[in-house]
C-alpha cells in the first residue's frame, strides 16, 4: 500500500506565466494560497510544493481559521463556476473543470476538521469525485477456493499463504540492492516510451516506523525522495511494484510531467501544489498501480524476477512460478479489502473483526492485517484510490488499443494533463 505525505517546502522558482493571460489565473493563485493554509491546519494535507516561498511562509505565519478557509472555498469554487467554459480553450476548459472538483474536495475535507461525520462512501465522492460500489464479502469466498487448491495443506489459509509468501523474504542487507535494481528497470522501460525530463532524478531510502509501505515525496525540479519502509520483513514481489509506483511510470514520472507540461509550460501555478485529499490522488494512485502492468506486461514482471531481482536477493528462481501463480490468483481479493474498511470506518464492525477479516480475504498474519488498518485509520477512504482508481486507469488505457505503443501514449496524457476520474470514463 502506499503512501502518504507531508508538507513540503518550495524548492524552486516557477517558470514565467504564458504572455496571454487567463480568467483562471487568479483564481488559481488563490486555490494555491487557501491549500497552504489548510495544510497548515492539517498536517499531511499538502502533499508537495514547489510554488513561491512567500506563500508558503505568508500561510505559515497566519493561517485562516477552519471557519474561515470553508468560507473561501466556497466563494472560491463560485468564481470559478462564473468563468464561462464556451470562451475557453479545450484545455483551459479541463482546467476549470479540474479545478472545480479540486476546490470541492478542499471543502469536504474542511468539513471535516470542523468536525462534520460522513459515510465512507460520501467521504470518498467529496475527496476524490468517485462514489465506491463495495460487494458483500461473500462474493469472495469462490476466489478463496480457488487460491487454496494453490496452497493445499493444515491450518488456516491465510496462514498457508503468509507462510509461502515468507519464503521469499528478502535479507534485510540486501534491500537496497534489490531495490535499486528494481527501480532501475522501471525507469528504463518507462524511458522508452515516455520522455522524461532531463536531469531528473531521485533518492532511495530505508526507513520503519511508518503506516504506508512506500512513499514518494516530490521536491520539485524533477527530483523525488523515495522511501520504502521496512517494519515487515520485505518480499522479493514488493521490489517491482514499489519501483514502478512511487517511481516510473507512477508518483515520480507524473509529478514531474504535471511540473513540466502545466506549471512550467503553462504557467497554471495551481500544479505546484498537490493536496493529498483531492481527485489527483485517485489519478496519482490508479496510474501508479496500472503503471506496474503496463511496464511488465504478461510474465515479463515474473522473469524479471527470476532473472534479475532472485539471484540478488539469494532466493532460488525457480520458486518464482509459483509465486507468480498466487500473485495472479490474490489479485482480485482487493474488493473485499474494500469493503472491510468501508464497514470499519462506518462502524460497523470493530478493529479486531477487520483485522480478522482482512487475514481472511487478504491472506496475511495478524501484524500486517493490523499495520493496514494502521494506515486506514490516518488516511480513511483514501484507501480506494489503489484498487478502484487501478480499474478506472486500466480501462481507459486499454481502450485505447491493444499495442503498447497505443497504451503507453494513453498513460502519458492521463499522467501530464488536468485529469480527473471522470475523464476515465470516456
Amino acid at each position: 500500500m502506499r503512501f502518504v505525505p507531508v508538507l513540503l517546502l518550495p524548492l524552486m522558482a516557477l517558470a514565467a506565466a504564458p504572455a496571454a493571460a487567463s480568467p483562471l489565473d487568479r483564481i488559481a493563485q488563490d486555490y494555491v494560497k487557501l491549500t497552504l493554509e489548510a495544510g497548515e491546519r492539517e498536517p499531511g494535507y499538502v502533499d508537495a510544493y514547489y510554488g513561491p516561498a512567500a506563500w508558503a511562509k505568508a500561510a505559515k505565519a497566519k493561517p485562516r481559521a477552519v471557519s474561515a478557509l470553508r468560507t473561501a472555498a466556497a466563494a472560491l469554487k463560485a468564481r470559478a463556476f462564473a468563468v464561462p467554459a464556451k470562451g475557453l480553450s479545450v484545455m483551459e476548459a479541463r482546467r476549470r473543470t479540474f479545478m472545480i472538483a479540486q476546490i470541492t474536495a478542499a471543502e469536504t475535507r474542511l468539513a471535516m476538521l470542523a468536525g462534520e461525520k460522513f459515510s465512507f462512501v460520501d467521504e470518498a465522492e467529496g475527496l476524490f469525485s468517485v462514489r465506491p460500489e463495495t460487494k458483500p464479502l461473500q462474493a469472495f469466498d469462490p476466489l478463496l477456493a480457488q487460491v487454496e487448491a494453490l496452497v493445499p495443506g493444515e491450518g488456516p489459509l491465510w496462514k498457508r499463504v503468509d507462510d509461502f509468501r515468507d519464503r521469499f523474504v528478502v535479507p534485510s542487507d540486501r534491500v537496497k540492492s534489490v531495490m535499486d535494481a528494481a527501480i532501475a528497470e522501471c525507469r528504463s522501460r518507462t524511458a522508452e516510451k515516455i520522455t522524461l525530463p532531463l536531469k531528473e532524478k531521485f533518492t532511495l531510502e530505508l526507513v520503519t516506523g511508518k503506516p504506508w509501505s512506500g512513499y514518494n515525496y516530490y521536491k520539485g525540479s524533477s527530483t523525488s525522495l523515495i522511501q520504502v519502509n521496512i517494519d515487515l520483513p520485505f518480499r522479493v514481489s514488493r521490489a517491482v511494484d514499489l519501483g514502478c509506483h512511487e517511481g516510473y511510470p507512477g508518483h515520480h514520472a507524473l509529478n514531474m510531467l504535471l511540473e513540466q507540461k502545466l506549471t512550467k509550460e503553462r504557467g497554471w501555478i495551481e500544479f505546484s501544489i498537490y493536496p493529498l485529499y483531492s481527485p489527483l490522488s485517485l489519478i496519482a494512485e490508479g496510474s501508479a498501480n496500472y503503471g506496474i502492468e503496463l511496464a511488465f506486461p504478461g510474465d515479463e514482471q515474473q522473469a524479471f524476477e527470476a532473472d534479475v531481482l532472485y539471484p540478488l536477493a539469494g532466493l532460488d528462481p525457480a520458486l518464482a512460478p509459483r509465486l507468480a501463480a498466487l500473485q495472479a490468483a490474490t489479485r482480485d481479493l482487493a474488493g473485499a479489502e474494500l469493503t472491510i474498511r468501508r464497514d470499519y470506518l462506518d462502524a460497523r464492525i470493530g478493529r479486531a473483526e477487520a483485522a480478522a477479516l482482512i487475514q481472511k480475504y487478504a491472506l496475511v498474519s495478524e501484524a500486517r492485517a493490523l499495520k493496514s488498518l494502521d494506515f486506514t485509520d490516518t488516511y480513511r477512504s483514501y484507501v480506494i484510490n489503489y484498487g478502484l482508481g487501478l480499474d478506472m486507469v486500466r480501462a481507459k488505457v486499454e481502450r485505447a488499443g491493444p499495442g503498447q505503443a497505443e497504451r503507453w501514449k494513453a498513460m502519458e496524457a492521463i499522467i501530464s494533463e488536468p485529469t480527473l476520474p471522470s475523464d476515465l470514463l470516456n
